[in-house]
């Protein structure tokens, strides 16, 4: 997993980061329950100082008067978001629907499951359309059934087939009465590639998967209950997870993050890119875009979800191993910690396992339904 993650993350889907999403919008890549499961164990940790950004403090102490009289409307415009950022995702109108059942892939007692396709956009409403596919589990019964949306980790793009990646979570999600709807992402199986970028970038899956709540919501097919909808994210799927809810806040009921990349995109560029190429070859790549994280940190702050966790509204359930040696634990921990201090609900739960969730994967599943059971009540 890995190895995986640092192929993807090479020069080509670097410099692409500074293209893709909203060619205005797109680009790069918690206090809580207590209670725990199965080897597992939460965490609700103070609040960390060190971990306060100076950036975010005033540069100038308040005056006791205002230096001019005021006006009855404002003489300025807000100051823009940078156009890849995960601010400007926060303003772009992203659209979804169209969700389309092809073949059936599966048929069990508890849940049928199908190939889907539904719209996203490039840059939001009146932009160009995309067709995202993925795979659809639909549990059995009349509904409305609550449901949850799937961000796959990083897979690599030429040799991903639909629906990889999280397909036992999916599984349990359906048995337990909920609709799953695994999103491939852009540019991945049968989607369509974003047209201006070769490889799609994190700001542009985050747009995906609000495309497929919308979608859910406004499938005739499929019975599911509106405002119970969560998205549930796995290693890169989880900074997926991250930037769709501090971009689009209240819009989905509940986040999950599992074995997830950092939450500051300079430690996910440091651990999977810049070992795979030459510091000259990066620095190439970035030329005329932007710098590398040393060159240009407000860059790669503003493509980070952490500096907006305090517009998140919905409570976070995040599940990390001890032994991860591919998302390191002090990843989760500073997540946690910075998801806290901003008064998101985050829940951080341990598990003695590795990345890919192999021994505790039942107990996990288990704490997680019963966590979107409980935030998300019928």
């Amino acid at each position: 997993m890995a190895a995986q993650h640092r192929r993807a993350a090479g020069p080509i889907a670097t410099v692409t980061a500074a293209l893709v999403l909203l060619a205005g919008c797109s680009a790069a890549s918690g206090p809580g329950s207590s209670e725990s499961s199965g080897s597992g164990s939460s965490e609700s940790a103070p609040s960390d100082p060190a971990a306060s950004d100076p950036t975010d403090q005033p540069a100038d102490e308040p005056t006791d008067q205002p230096t001019e009289e005021p006006t009855e409307e404002p003489t300025e415009e807000p100051e823009p978001a940078h156009p890849i950022s995960v601010a400007a995702l926060a303003r772009a109108d992203l659209t979804g629907g169209g969700l389309r059942l092809g073949s059936v892939r599966e048929r069990t007692a508890a849940y049928t499951s199908y190939d889907v396709t539904f719209a996203s956009t490039t840059m939001g409403a009146g932009t160009e359309p995309l067709r995202i596919s993925g795979v659809l589990n639909v549990p059995a019964g009349r509904g409305p059934f609550p449901a949850v949306v799937l961000a796959h980790g990083y897979i690599d793009p030429a040799y991903y087939v639909r629906g990889q990646g999280m397909t036992r979570e999916r599984g349990f999600l359906a048995q337990r009465g909920y609709v799953a709807l695994h999103v491939d992402y852009r540019n991945h199986a049968e989607s369509t590639d974003d047209p201006r970028v070769e490889q799609a970038v994190r700001l542009g899956y985050a747009a995906d998967t609000i495309a497929a709540l919308h979608a859910l919501r406004r499938s005739r097919d499929v019975r599911v209950d509106p405002e119970r909808i969560a998205l549930f994210g796995r290693s890169m799927g989880g900074g997926v997870m991250m930037k769709a809810l501090a971009a689009k806040p209240g819009l989905f009921a509940a986040g999950v993050g599992w074995a997830s990349v950092s939450s500051l995109e300079a430690e996910n560029f440091r651990q999977f890119q810049r070992p795979d190429a030459p510091l000259a070859q990066l620095e190439a790549g970035f030329r005329g875009r932007h710098g590398l994280p040393g060159e240009d940190p407000a860059f790669w702050r503003g493509v980070s979800p952490r500096p907006l966790f305090g517009a998140i509204t919905e409570p976070v359930l995040m599940v990390h191993g001890r032994f991860d040696d591919t998302c390191p634990p002090a990843w989760a921990r500073a997540t946690h910690r910075a998801m806290t201090r901003a008064g998101v609900d985050a829940t951080l739960e341990w598990y003695d396992d590795g990345h890919a969730f192999g021994p505790a994967f039942v107990a996990a599943m288990d704490r997680t339904v019963r966590f979107l059971d409980a935030r998300m009540p019928a």
